[in-house]
């Protein structure tokens, strides 16, 4: 770092989308104008005929962001404020359009000056640095930036400041201009995308399993190894979903205390890779898929179109979001059935179903909490308010309950007779999954369960404990 203690105060040119926002402004308003609806985009092409900057001004339009839950280098703002106490002039110069780029402006109350694309110019690399040298002069400005469009910027300042530049940005940057100093950005990589594609939810495609182990097969090496090749199918298929669904849920998940931590919401990827790699991933999961069994094939499009209605529209209607997420987990029953071709068990569907939605009505219940606990009434994103929360936790117990009816009848049914030696102990597992059920809405009205149970009972001692001790009377029954 230079020492510049003794340099005039010029004026600070700060870029947006990359620099000030770990983000880009196109693509979080390219993303909000998709949740309107798929359809919407295919205006994209004819604004981008006219112009990149039309482009930008006909989206920025027709989206509202909330620039107050966005994720800012936050050691740059502090940094920015106070060259600011210091009497320097601070201007905010971005390619993003002028009103997406005056609302964040106006939220930071930091800048003399914005300029930015206007509908007509696209504000960005050479236009900028045109921009900045007619207003200040050659070297009249130091800039701040990030990537590549930046570098004919800083050929032309008097300083260059780096925000979480790239390795070959840097040494780009080293040969064109001064670097005062730098600012770090956040650590991406595989830890992250290991986060986004939630690798830890595969567990849920266990389920897939669980018409194997109804029907005494478990141990058929060939029957087991189908379904282990459609456990990766669901599983390619849901990490897929769960990229589009974060990239959907992007302004709910900042106002998280939890959530905003998910690597789109903080800005450690790009929205664009999260786009490219769920299309991988999907493709990948309809070819094993389609390997496995045209059946099992048929049941994952019927998930995926599901789960797609569940970002889209589900999510934000009340009870119908938690009996589609219900849905979902009672297709995966249906489709490891599909895969080696048996035949699905009524009772164990049923008993499913009223149980993952017992548990969505814990995760919508512990979702309303946090909400409580922040002063506010909804639920951003979803169809729910506070006061919904007396009903929620009824519908859930209920729910938990009738599951454990359910298995009752199932026990005392002729197929557990023809089916177990000793039909009598199967009995043992309904003290076990009332009390599993009891217990977690217990810990959950007491705000003591993760937003996600079923990752709950992943981690949870008495959860594996419960669920071992009923593997264990089934064993015993057979």
């Amino acid at each position: 770092m230079n020492d510049v203690a003794d340099l005039p105060v010029v004026p600070l040119v700060i870029d947006l989308d990359g620099t000030l926002l770990r983000i880009d402004l196109l693509h979080e308003s390219t993303l909000m104008l998709l949740r309107g609806g798929p359809h919407r985009l295919w205006r994209l092409p004819l604004w981008l005929a006219t112009g990149k900057a039309h482009m930008k001004r006909e989206i920025a339009s027709r989206v509202t962001l909330d620039v107050a839950g966005m994720p800012y280098h936050e050691e740059l703002v502090a940094w920015i404020r106070s060259e600011r106490d210091r009497g320097r002039r601070i201007v905010l110069a971005t390619a993003s359009d002028e009103a997406l780029a005056r609302a964040v402006a106006d939220h930071l109350q930091l800048f003399d000056d914005v300029l930015a694309s206007d509908g007509t110019i696209n504000n960005s690399s050479h236009r900028k640095a045109e921009a900045l040298v007619a207003r200040f002069g050659e070297r009249g400005f130091d800039y701040a930036g990030n990537s590549g469009d930046d570098l004919a910027v800083w050929a032309r300042a008097r300083r260059a400041i780096l925000v979480a530049a790239p390795a070959a940005i840097r040494r780009a940057a080293g040969q064109t201009a001064t670097i005062e100093r730098e600012f770090a950005g956040s650590a991406g990589g595989p830890k992250a995308w290991i986060k986004a594609l939630r690798l830890h939810q595969w567990m849920k495609n266990l389920l897939l399993f669980l018409p194997l182990l109804g029907a005494h097969q478990i141990f058929d090496p060939a029957l087991l190894y189908k379904v282990t090749v459609a456990f990766f199918a669901f599983g390619f298929c849901a990490s897929s979903v769960y990229l589009v669904n974060d990239l959907m849920d992007l302004e709910s998940d900042r106002h998280h205390p939890r959530k905003r931590l998910r690597p789109f919401a903080a800005g450690v990827l790009s929205p664009l890779a999260g786009i490219a790699v769920a299309g991988v991933l999907l493709i990948c999961a309809f070819l094993l898929a389609w390997w496995v069994a045209k059946a099992f094939f048929a049941w994952l499009a019927v998930y995926f179109v599901i789960t797609v209605g569940y970002t889209f529209v589900l999510k934000r209607k009340p009870i119908l979001d938690a009996l589609a997420l219900a849905a979902l987990y009672t297709l995966r029953i249906i489709a490891g059935a599909a895969a080696v071709a048996l035949p699905a068990s009524f009772w164990l569907l049923a008993l499913t179903l009223f149980l993952f939605l017992s548990l969505a009505f814990v995760k919508r219940f512990s979702e309303l909490q946090v909400m409580l606990g922040q002063g506010r009434d909804e639920a951003k994103g979803r169809g729910y308010v506070t006061s919904d929360l007396p009903l929620i936790q009824m519908m859930g117990v209920v729910s938990g309950f009738a599951a454990v009816m359910v298995l009752a009848l199932y026990i005392n049914s002729e197929a557990v007779m023809r089916m177990y030696k000793r039909p009598e102990a199967m009995w043992l597992t309904i003290p076990i999954l009332l009390y599993w059920i009891t217990r977690v809405w217990m810990k959950t009205h007491r705000g003591l369960m993760h937003d996600d149970p079923v990752l709950f009972a992943m981690k949870d001692k008495v959860s594996i404990i419960s669920g071992l001790m009923f593997l264990l009377v089934l064993w015993l029954a057979t």
